[in-house]
């Protein structure tokens, strides 16, 4: 077969072309979900469906990294039609890895951590008699004290106190209407909580987790599995529980991005801050990749 030589030179034009752009550089990138994608009210931050879908389709590893548990995580990928390898939630005491491919993929406890929680449980009780406590086992199964507002739930059950810490935990989660964030700061810097890494979260609640856990923990062995070199990592997220990961990427050369809305002692740890996620934060830092 002949080619005439205006075609071959259109041929070599386009080879030469794809040949000089370089290979997309495939990132990690961990979304935090509670002020980050989602609003208050549970609706998604304007644009970010769309987004997500984009980064994916541009070979970036998109990934939740949070501090909810399995439970009321696994119905967010699905909405945001989100597949990734690997989910950390809890805190980075839990990681699910994903066992299923197709549209409906499915995911298994792949990594846990765990301590005994008897000490830190009796210390906080001392202090906040009348919160609520709940705390999460390794095996995903979850027991509670009294209801809680605004938590899931669901493959939960209600016990006694003391039977909280009858079994190694992976978190505990205390909430007190009667106390604010600001109260929750105070009362770990007097207490001490030695043996365990914690967070406040933006309301009145606390998150325990095993000493020297957190997302950035998490993330850091999922960035190892993936093999994505360090500096290819985005992070981004608006909350106390995200410090660690935003220290975490910036000491290796990746980006912590805040949200606006974020307390000030988060917004001091980032790299760099987008919008607030009722503005649209995490959609302007996707699609500007």
């Amino acid at each position: 077969m002949s080619i005439s030589p205006d075609d071959a030179a259109e041929v070599v034009e386009e080879i030469v072309t794809d040949a000089a752009e370089p290979p997309r550089e495939r990132l990690l990138i961990a979304l935090d979900v509670d002020g980050t994608i989602l609003l208050e009210d549970e609706t998604y931050s304007p644009g970010v469906v769309e987004a997500v879908a984009d980064a994916q389709r541009a070979g970036h590893e998109v990934m939740l990294a949070t501090g909810r548990s399995w439970e009321s995580t696994r119905h967010i990928l699905e909405q945001l039609a989100l597949n990734p390898e690997y989910v950390v939630c809890s805190n980075g005491a839990v990681i699910l890895k994903r066992t299923g491919s197709g549209e409906s993929p499915t995911y298994e406890r792949f990594h846990t951590e765990q301590f005994d929680a008897t000490e830190v449980l009796t210390l906080l009780r001392d202090h906040l008699p009348s919160a609520r406590y709940m705390v999460e086992l390794p095996s995903g199964r979850r027991l509670f004290t009294h209801h809680m507002d605004d938590w899931s739930l669901s493959q939960a059950d209600r016990v006694a106190f003391e039977e909280l810490s009858a079994h190694p935990v992976s978190r505990v989660v205390v909430v007190s209407e009667e106390n604010t964030d600001e109260d929750f700061v105070d009362l770990v810097s007097r207490i001490g909580l030695n043996k365990v890494s914690y967070a406040v979260g933006w309301s009145a609640w606390l998150d325990i987790a095993p000493q020297g856990v957190d997302k950035a923990t998490g993330l850091e062995l999922v960035r190892t599995w993936l093999d994505i070199a360090a500096e290819s990592v985005v992070v981004i997220g608006d909350g106390r529980n995200d410090i660690g990961m935003f220290r975490w990427a910036r000491a290796h050369g990746g980006r912590a991005i805040a949200m606006a809305q974020g307390p000030d002692e988060v917004r001091s740890e980032a790299s760099e801050l987008t919008a607030s996620v009722t503005e649209g934060g995490v959609t302007a830092v996707l699609k500007a990749l």
